[in-house]
């Protein structure tokens, strides 16, 4: 019994410095994971091996959605309902976090492990989330070099505001006027050296600002999706498309901030810091 304790006692120490160690964590990971949510879509692509993935969510395939479509073309679809949830007999089942009822609890009854993640409040919270599903996935190491290059984008950011001397106020501007600046874009503004004109337009948190008080206090730039810059199609783009907006904020006095990015924290959340960052260089002075 010494003799096997002595070798038990070896091996490990050995596997340790192998490296294999992460080898040996990851022998209870799941074998079969489902996404059903287009947020989840992307971080399991981007953090789980391809042998894990049994299916994502029909938004995946979605390149305007989705920031990994190309990648996502290799793996099956599901519907994201219950039933056909129930049907993958998957390990773990990754959902969103205001997903239905229903679906929470017949994969409760069938036995089903399941995750909900809720869209990212703070880089904070961001970064919580992806050790959370790295974890759960056998592969923490990944979800640590994701928030790793996250920071180092943001990073580069300030740094890019350290070389200015002006701090331009900014404003995210939606459809129909919606104003939402909590999160990590305002994070991003913040780091860019941008002042957010939110609150001098009445607005705390999250919500509407009308065309005369947006003229009547105009910030020195807004901040659009792509799909936002284009004529309005429908009558939530037209506030964005009216003449005295144009007027004031024609596309040099507009950042982009692209929504295919934005929809979603993970993957795609240096892809944004970088077309910001780009978007500032080109424009503010």
């Amino acid at each position: 019994m010494r003799f096997l304790a002595s070798r038990v006692i070896l091996l490990v120490s050995a596997c340790v410095a192998m490296g294999c160690v992460a080898t040996l964590a990851r022998a209870d990971a799941p074998r079969r994971v489902v996404s059903a949510n287009l947020c989840t879509d992307q971080l399991l692509l981007a953090l789980a091996d391809e042998s894990q993935i049994v299916s994502l969510s029909p938004f995946a395939l979605d390149p305007g959605m989705s920031f990994l479509a190309d990648q996502a073309r290799r793996f099956p679809t599901n519907r994201g309902t219950g039933e056909d949830l129930v049907r993958t007999e998957a390990d773990l089942v990754l959902i969103g976090a205001f997903d239905g009822r229903y679906t929470r609890e017949l994969l409760k009854q069938r036995g089903l492990s399941f995750l909900p993640a809720a869209p990212w409040r703070s880089m904070t919270d961001g970064f919580d989330q992806i050790r959370n599903i790295s974890k759960e996935l056998g592969h923490r190491e990944r979800g640590e070099t994701m928030i790793g290059e996250i920071e180092q984008a943001m990073g580069e950011l300030r740094a890019l505001a350290a070389k200015r001397a002006t701090r331009p106020s900014a404003l995210i501007l939606s459809r129909r006027g919606f104003v939402y600046h909590a999160g990590p874009l305002a994070e991003m503004i913040e780091a860019a050296g941008l002042v957010d004109a939110a609150p001098s337009l009445g607005v705390p948190s999250s919500g509407f600002v009308t065309m005369e008080n947006l003229v009547a206090h105009p910030p020195d730039l807004l901040i659009v999706s792509d799909k936002e810059v284009e004529a309005a199609s429908d009558q939530g783009q037209a506030f964005l498309a009216h003449p005295a907006l144009k007027q004031l904020w024609p596309a040099s006095r507009r950042l982009v901030a692209p929504g295919q990015l934005t929809i979603c924290g993970g993957p795609s959340t240096v892809a944004l810091i970088k077309a910001l960052a780009a978007e500032i260089a080109a424009k503010v002075h």
